[in-house]
């Protein structure tokens, strides 16, 4: 069973991939959207499942959004036309890092998306070229809450795959952007996050023997939930950010480009 399918089915239950809460998601929305009346773009929107939430709850905004996964994109699409926002929700199956548009944003997501881009700062990076000027950026992406031990490592990190959260927020600052607001996930979050994300993958497996590839999926479930107990629980931590750019900024021409 490849990636993209595992990815759809083990969120079944939990249409934000990310450690958020439906809290954390309305109040991050409501300090990037300031008006309603925004265009915004998700880099990597999956099943537009931020598009949705600020389109039914701003009737002005306009919302794009482009993911690599197009049997996602189809099932979203469905999804969209079904709560009658098809006429301000249009989602693109392609490549985010290729993606033009014609007219710059005035809000752009990349949400636990950023490994597209190689990371966070390159994302940032990506992400200047769609932004309109005084507009925000809503990106999320892992640190380290402590140390990684070896069952951190075991589960497939690296040690400098991120930094700690007070030298991630540098890092971004020394890229150009000021935080105007920003959530770190709980405890809490990330628990309901992986029982969901490991939990729906079961439930599937189980509900569906004869499929060809339940026993992968069984297996994909049992290995993740592993990594996640012997391995980052409390140890990766998730942030989310909402930024502008630095009015000093110079196009972050000379910046270097690095995680």
């Amino acid at each position: 069973m490849d990636r993209q399918r595992i990815s759809a089915l083990a969120h079944a239950d939990h249409p934000i991939a990310a450690p958020l809460s439906d809290n954390s998601v309305s109040r991050l929305l409501g300090r990037a959207l300031r008006d309603g009346t925004e265009r915004i773009l998700d880099l990597g929107c999956g099943r537009g499942e931020w598009l949705l939430r600020a389109a039914e709850e701003r009737p002005g905004v306009r919302a794009y959004g482009v993911d690599l996964d197009a049997d996602t994109i189809t099932r979203a699409r469905q999804v969209i036309t079904a709560k009658g926002l098809g006429d301000r929700i249009a989602l693109v199956a392609g490549d985010a890092g290729a993606y033009t548009a014609e007219a710059p944003f005035d809000l752009v997501l990349c949400i636990g998306a950023t490994h597209a881009f190689g990371g966070l700062l390159p994302t940032l990076e990506a992400v200047r070229r769609h932004l309109a000027p005084g507009g925000s950026v809503l990106v999320g992406d892992g640190f380290w809450e402590r140390e990684p031990d070896q069952g951190t490592l075991d589960a497939g990190f690296a040690v400098d795959e991120f930094a700690d959260l007070a030298t991630t927020v540098d890092r971004v600052v020394a890229a150009g952007w000021t935080p105007t607001y920003g959530h770190v996930s709980t405890v809490e979050e990330w628990d309901e996050y992986e029982w969901s994300w490991t939990g729906s993958l079961s439930r599937w497996a189980l509900d569906h023997p004869d499929d060809p590839g339940s026993g992968a999926a069984l297996g994909a479930a049992a290995e993740h939930r592993t990594a996640w107990l012997r391995g980052y629980r409390r140890t990766l931590g998730f942030v989310t950010l909402v930024l502008r750019r630095t009015p000093d900024d110079k196009e972050g021409s000379e910046r270097p480009v690095s995680r």
